[in-house]
């Protein structure tokens, strides 16, 4: 089956290891690791970063794998998850800029498109978040309004 917006087939890439245990070189412990992704989260981190921060500076692959819950799922039981989640405001971001552009560059037709794709994939990401009940159903996109959901 072919890409949706790119006419190319495959989805070639790394796969990840199928061993779901703790990797014998991670020194922190479970408790360890959520004061840290408590601590990174109160600092302003998304949670996409603080999987990055402890990946790359506390060596910790997976965080799943060393708590046996999500970062996500940790932030939940700390009161510290964003009412809106990290994929859709960096979208969310994405759209500002691109608008920001095309009011510079009014003849830019590949921007024009690529808002196009960047609207319809908020759209499809908020219909999944509506059902799973992490936005309300009242939620709306709104392009003017979306300054305020950013910031």
């Amino acid at each position: 089956m072919a890409r949706m917006y790119s006419r190319k087939k495959g989805k070639a890439g790394s796969k990840r290891p199928l061993i779901t245990a703790k990797p014998g070189w991670v020194t922190l412990s479970a408790k360890e690791a959520e004061m840290l992704v408590a601590k990174l989260a109160k600092e302003g981190k998304t949670s996409s970063m603080i999987g990055m921060i402890l990946r790359d500076s506390y060596g910790v692959p997976r965080v799943p794998e060393v708590c046996n819950k999500t970062i996500t799922k940790i932030l939940t039981e700390k009161n510290l998850v964003h009412q809106i989640p990290d994929d859709l405001r960096s979208l969310l971001r994405r759209t500002l800029q691109i608008r920001k552009h095309m009011t510079e560059n009014r003849q830019d037709m590949t921007a024009k498109r690529g808002l196009a794709l960047t609207e319809s994939k908020i759209g499809r990401l908020v219909k999944y978040y509506k059902r799973t009940q992490r936005i309300p159903w009242t939620w709306k996109y709104d392009p003017d309004k979306i300054k305020l959901y950013v910031e």
